[in-house]
């Protein structure tokens, strides 16, 4: 007879089991995710631009798909009272992918003369529903993540998985450049991003397959966890004054963001194969820094993090106002820009399960995302306007909108950034050593600091 404590011990054994197969399926569901993303939204910016669209347009698009989404999530947190995290996730992945397929059909349309006037709304239509879907798993899929990682390694596991999801992303984009590179004097370019959006579809269908294979930890919201977004902005705890900070961060990003691609495209004549290789290269510092912050998160806090992403996202706008070679561009903005991104990624997605209990895990992630999707839409609608009606002098108005996102983002880190606290106890930097009268000395000490940072465990 086997006694009732060893039936038990089985039987958590068998769970452990099962998050672990779920988390390496994880990785393999996000890779084929990623993949889709950027083979498909990477190229919405030129899918655009070959419709005959406007750096407006790609505002208008930015700004409604950003606060869509994040108000679809306050449905998709809803829809968990009545279903399974899992049938959410799989479901509306599913959805998300068939969105790819009248995408492609577009272009095909504008190749054959079909309807042009209704091409570019029928776009922003499109993408805007094929953002709400994702803004619908979002809450489910957080929630359900949360679930299966321990608490101890969720740094650690986001940043592998961040770090294998853009090796795919990569991978992704390198197929793009090189299809580009071969086919852009046999196929026209806007029938190639078309067949990019049917690849889309194809890798977002793998990643709903992959999703029906994972475990799910019991789970079903029950009532007594609702509170208002007016009652989650009046309390204003400390992950309160973080959503704040957050949204205010993202309207700075967005007036500049969105028109860093179609800037390449018309202002600095970038042909799309180095217009990828640009795009690529902040996937790729992104990459290669994503496993030391993932450790640095573990061990000293997301506070720091945020710092760090905060000031290198400020300074990046500015940096593109001065410089106009590619090869400059990939190895100082876009170097910044990926740790920028590596921090924000593993210090949001830590401080977030962190601060948040697992009742209202998803509750608080839509509400956050609302605030935040608030911030892009008029963040995003302000930059298109300013490209589209300002002109100051002989100067581009994308300069004055690099300029103007450079100081909202500083302001932001200075007025908000200080009224965060860490949740967690995290252990103390070690101190850097700098000494100006001995640079030789100062510069071992700080390869042994990096050094300490890199072996954190």
């Amino acid at each position: 007879m086997i006694s009732n404590s060893t039936k038990k011990e089985h039987s958590k054994e068998s769970v452990a089991r099962k998050k672990q197969r779920a988390l390496k399926i994880s990785i393999k569901e996000g890779s084929a995710s990623g993949f889709s993303d950027s083979i498909g939204s990477t190229y919405i910016v030129p899918f655009v631009k070959e419709l005959n669209g406007g750096a407006i347009h790609v505002g208008i698009l930015s700004a409604v798909s950003g606060l869509i989404a994040p108000i679809a999530q306050f449905f998709g947190n809803n829809l968990m009272e009545k279903y399974s995290r899992k049938r959410i996730v799989s479901r509306f992945t599913l959805i998300q992918g068939l969105l790819w397929i009248p995408i492609a059909i577009l272009g095909f349309l504008f190749w054959k003369n079909i309807a042009l006037s209704y091409l570019i709304p029928a776009l922003i239509i499109l993408y805007v529903l094929l953002a709400a879907t994702g803004g619908i798993v979002f809450p489910a899929l957080f929630s359900w993540m949360g679930d299966l990682i321990q608490e101890k390694s969720k740094g650690s596991y986001f940043g592998k998985r961040n770090r294998i999801i853009s090796i795919v992303s990569l991978i992704a984009l390198v197929f793009a450049a090189i299809s580009l590179s071969i086919l852009k004097n046999i196929i026209l370019p806007i029938i190639l991003l078309s067949l990019f959006f049917i690849i889309a579809f194809i890798s977002k269908y793998i990643s709903y397959k992959l999703i029906k294979k994972q475990y799910e930890p019991k789970f079903r919201l029950k009532g007594g966890y609702y509170f208002s977004l007016w009652a989650f902005i009046n309390r204003f705890d400390n992950y309160g004054k973080f959503t704040i900070y957050h949204a205010f961060f993202n309207f700075a990003i967005m007036i500049a963001s969105p028109f860093f691609a179609i800037y390449m495209l018309e202002e600095l004549n970038l042909n799309y194969i180095i217009y990828t290789i640009v795009t690529m290269s902040s996937s790729v510092f992104y990459l290669l820094f994503t496993p030391l912050v993932g450790k640095f998160s573990d061990r000293y806090g997301n506070k720091k993090l945020l710092h760090l992403s905060t000031f290198l996202f400020s300074i990046n706008p500015l940096l593109w106002i001065f410089i106009k070679s590619p090869i400059i561009l990939i190895l100082v903005p876009q170097l910044l820009v990926g740790l920028a991104n590596a921090a924000l990624v593993i210090g949001v997605t830590n401080f977030t399960y962190d601060s948040v209990s697992a009742k209202h895990r998803g509750l608080c992630v839509a509400y956050f995302n609302i605030l935040t999707g608030i911030g892009i839409f008029i963040g995003s609608l302000l930059g298109g306007f300013l490209i589209k009606y300002v002109q100051l002098s002989s100067y581009s108005p994308y300069l004055l909108v690099f300029a103007l996102a450079f100081i909202m983002r500083s302001l932001v880190s200075i007025i908000f950034l200080p009224k965060i606290k860490e949740v967690k106890k995290v252990s103390r930097l070690p101190p850097m050593h700098v000494n100006i009268t001995h640079p030789f000395k100062s510069l071992h000490s700080e390869i042994g600091w990096f050094r300490k940072i890199s072996n954190a465990r």
